[in-house]
């Protein structure tokens, strides 16, 4: 336990030991390879499971029989390889099993690049596998939250039985800041619903497959009834100089941080810009948005490495007043500071 400087990447390791991960299964692929890397040292040196998969489909079907033996399970990946699992993932939110699942986002499609991008927004938070299911997405923006989302995201996993996923990009999992590895060493408590080969738990059913249509629209309706749930408990998210904005970047991850200091040299110009930064991605925060829209007269300004898929979502909660602009950037192409002020302060003059 330490102040150290580290990885986004290697952060999620220490955050899923400290969160109380009993077991690594995983397949290299730039730029999150070093979250395996690490998984081989630390989960070894701290006598938990570590195992390199065959390849992400394998990875993600060991994740669904160590989670339905009561393990607390995770996995790492980029883009490619977290939509070939999407078909596990499916089958995970089906039968209702908890684990935690690392998306270090590069360009697309295809093999694209290892550069940022957040083109897995949709991938990840509208769905990716077949089905009517939804995962919990969280979005860190520096080393510190890639280990303290991490840490945290086995509880959540645990008592929604979900899989919880870190939307990260290549830009916050490969820079390198100071990490307090601090807290109370987490752990997980025996499930009533896991197969642990003992009596109690014999008569415990892990499956994903109803044939009955009646009894498989229960089960759905169960599983909404579970992520409204989580769309009331679960929402969290970072409000920064909104109470005058007039104008108000959304954004997350890498693009949080460079809106972060776009705002300040707006407001040394004068212009009064603040941001609203999601946390989660699912459940998202549509409520703050549209509460921050009510009052008219301000800008919003999606600021996003894709085609702006966030920003369909920031429509549908702000509605169909406000000005909002979308501000994207593809294939691996990060913004500069100044790059999103000039553009700023152009659009508000054309609105003017």
């Amino acid at each position: 336990m330490s102040k150290r400087l580290m990885k986004g990447n290697e952060a999620i390791i220490h955050g899923a030991l400290t969160g109380g991960a009993t077991h690594f299964f995983g397949y290299p692929i730039t730029p999150a390879s070093e979250i395996a890397h690490a998984a081989a040292q630390y989960f070894t040196l701290a006598g938990r499971t570590f195992l390199q998969a065959e390849s992400e489909v394998s990875s993600i079907n060991m994740l669904y029989g160590a989670a339905s033996a009561g393990a607390r399970v995770m996995t790492a990946s980029s883009g490619p390889g977290i939509a070939l699992m999407a078909e596990g993932l499916s089958y995970m939110a089906g039968a209702e099993l908890p684990c935690v699942v690392v998306d270090v986002q590069r360009a697309g499609p295809g093999l694209g690049n290892i550069w940022p991008e957040q083109s897995d927004y949709n991938m990840v938070i509208k769905g990716g596998g077949h089905g009517n299911y939804r995962n919990i997405v969280l979005a860190p923006n520096s080393a510190l939250e890639m280990f303290e989302f991490t840490r945290t995201a086995f509880a959540l996993a645990d008592a929604y039985r979900m899989t919880v996923f870190i939307l990260s990009d290549a830009y916050i999992g490969q820079m390198m800041e100071a990490i307090d590895i601090s807290g109370e060493m987490l752990k997980g408590e025996r499930k009533p619903w896991a197969l642990y080969g003992d009596r109690n738990s014999r008569n415990n059913l892990i499956t994903s497959i109803l044939m009955n249509p009646e009894l498989q629209q229960r089960h759905n309706e169960k599983l909404q009834h579970k992520y409204r749930e989580v769309e009331k408990q679960c929402i969290s998210f970072e409000q920064v100089l909104t109470e005058d904005a007039e104008v108000i970047f959304v954004a997350f991850g890498i693009s949080s941080r460079i809106c972060m200091s776009a705002l300040r040299a707006l407001r040394a110009r004068g212009i009064r810009a603040g941001m609203l930064r999601p946390k989660t991605l699912y459940p998202f925060p549509g409520e703050a948005l549209a509460s921050l829209a009510a009052g008219g007269g301000r800008t919003f300004i999606v600021v996003e490495l894709n085609d702006g898929m966030m920003a369909d979502d920031v429509r549908l909660a702000v509605g169909s007043e406000p000005m909002l602009l979308r501000y994207n950037w593809l294939g691996g192409v990060v913004p500069t500071v100044d790059e999103i002020v000039q553009r700023t302060l152009q659009d508000l003059q054309k609105e003017a």
